[in-house]
């Protein structure tokens, strides 16, 4: 399989060309031409041509019809995707499996807002009349990363299509293969006009450097690092673009001496372990209410231990691998950071060996009680999790808003009383109540501190790509009218 760019209609199969890996087992899946900023540039003019030189921004039932026959198109690939899923991102079949199913509904979801963008209209004073328009923003580009490379494209690319914007995307480099077959299933749609969506790929970072830059882009949507998010920030400055970040999370799941022990261990195994822990709101704090730390902390030990780590593609696997050796590396010496600041008490490894082609690190736990060791304050993107201690619902929230991030947390008690004080007191953008990982198209999520700019899902994600025009008009009055 090979995967190229799509500009202006065409595909273009130019660019040294690159393997595409399978993580849990280094196999060469494939290969995708890489990208350049002239591609860049080619593909945001493209885009802008398409946005002043078609109907698109101004038809939303034509965008309405694009988006359901892209859903459609998904829906008859889903097995093929899903398969790619599992192959090139490492992913369990049952994550594979939800991501396509996910995806499918935030298309559908968005499908139908295309059709409801409303303004509003007022009299501020006698015969005068202002129409608030909601329009689009112009041409967006989206940047999306490689761990959920479904999910994550259609939430930003949904809510751009359905506010009439042109598109640029580009693809993570570990996962060329599946964006080819999205873009596959969204080049069959009848209703999308040419150059509305274009796509280039990326080797380095040369692509993306190249539309944050390019004064024919007007959006910047990206999902990724806050290190990297910042990078972005700064070079859209010169060109005064809007852009919208989903950054790093550090998920503190706090648990209260009156919680459902059996419910919070099996929630936050769960949420630790999904994706190999490679997920931005992936519980990677665990905050303990001192009287029922040691049993959580036994229990939850167990729970890890018994985690089965293996390739996507075995059924009796529970966590799969991670994307590539270079992060198993990363996590080998973060596990002996944690050993070193904290005491152990789970330490993961490869069950396969470190010497196989495999990228693979099963369940790490950790106790530790320095905040500000970068073990707590950095986001680790594995699983590997603290345990730390907290004696009061004072020092609970303290605890939980130590980090510079605020993208999602969780608290687990019977008392709801307190489930609405700490939901409201913990600074993150979404706070689960005795559950965690919850996510779905009308549910809006983002963050606060250095977890993001802005919303994706829900009504609120149309707002990224929409502009409010102010339209003023007067009309004579007759004469006596005051």
């Amino acid at each position: 399989m090979l995967a190229r760019h799509y500009i202006d209609g065409e595909w273009l199969a130019e660019g040294a060309l690159g393997d595409s890996l399978d993580p849990a087992s280094g196999a060469v899946l494939g290969q995708y031409h890489a990208g350049s900023a002239a591609l860049a540039h080619q593909a945001a003019a493209a885009a802008r041509r398409a946005f002043f030189g078609t109907s698109w921004a101004m038809a939303p039932r034509q965008r309405a019809d694009a988006l359901y026959q892209f859903a459609d198109r998904l829906e008859a690939a889903i097995d093929e995707l899903t398969d790619l899923i599992v192959a090139e991102n490492g992913k369990l079949r049952a994550e594979a499996r939800g991501e396509m199913i996910g995806s499918i509904s935030e298309v559908r979801y968005y499908a139908g807002l295309a059709r409801a963008i409303l303004g509003r209209t007022l009299e501020a004073t006698p015969g005068s009349f202002s129409i608030m328009h909601r329009e689009a923003a112009g041409v967006a580009a989206i940047i999306v990363p490689w761990n959920a490379p479904v999910t994550l494209l259609v939430r930003s690319l949904g809510p751009a299509l359905a506010a009439g914007c042109t598109c640029v995307i580009k693809p993570a480099h570990q996962t060329p293969l599946i964006h080819q077959k999205v873009m596959d299933c969204l080049v069959d749609c009848p209703a999308l006009p040419k150059g509305v969506v274009n796509s280039v790929n990326e080797a380095g970072s040369e692509v993306g450097e190249a539309l944050v830059a390019s004064p024919d882009v007007d959006v910047i949507s990206f999902t990724g690092s806050s290190a990297t998010g910042r990078r972005i920030m700064a070079g859209a400055a010169p060109t005064l673009k809007r852009v919208g970040l989903e950054l790093g999370g550090k998920a503190p799941a706090v648990v209260f001496d009156d919680a459902d022990l059996d419910r919070a261990v099996k929630e936050l195994t769960a949420a630790a372990t999904m994706m190999a822990g490679q997920i931005c709101v992936a519980a990677t704090r665990f905050l303990v209410h001192d009287a029922v730390l040691p049993d959580f902390s036994e229990r939850i030990t167990a729970a890890f231990r018994a985690v089965r780590t293996g390739p996507g593609v075995k059924a009796d696997s529970q966590m799969g691998s991670l994307i590539d050796k270079t992060n198993e590396q990363r996590l080998h010496r973060l596990i002996e950071q944690a050993g070193d600041e904290g005491e152990l008490l789970l330490k993961g490894d490869n069950p396969f060996g470190r010497n196989g082609a495999g990228a693979f690190v099963s369940p790490s736990l950790f106790r530790i009680e320095d905040t500000a060791s970068p073990l707590v304050q950095e986001e680790l993107f594995g699983p590997l999790v603290s345990v730390e201690r907290f004696a009061d619902e004072a020092e609970a929230v303290a605890k939980a808003n130590a980090t510079p991030y605020g993208l999602a947390a969780s608290v687990h008690t019977r008392d709801l009383e307190r489930a609405m004080r700490l939901s409201r007191a913990i600074r993150a953008g979404t706070v689960w109540l005795n559950c965690h990982s919850r996510l779905f198209p009308e549910g809006e999520t983002g963050g606060f501190g250095q977890s993001g700019l802005g919303r994706l899902h829900g009504v609120e994600g149309l707002n990224e790509f929409l502009e409010t025009k102010h339209i003023y008009m007067e009309q004579g009055l007759p004469r006596g009218a005051a």
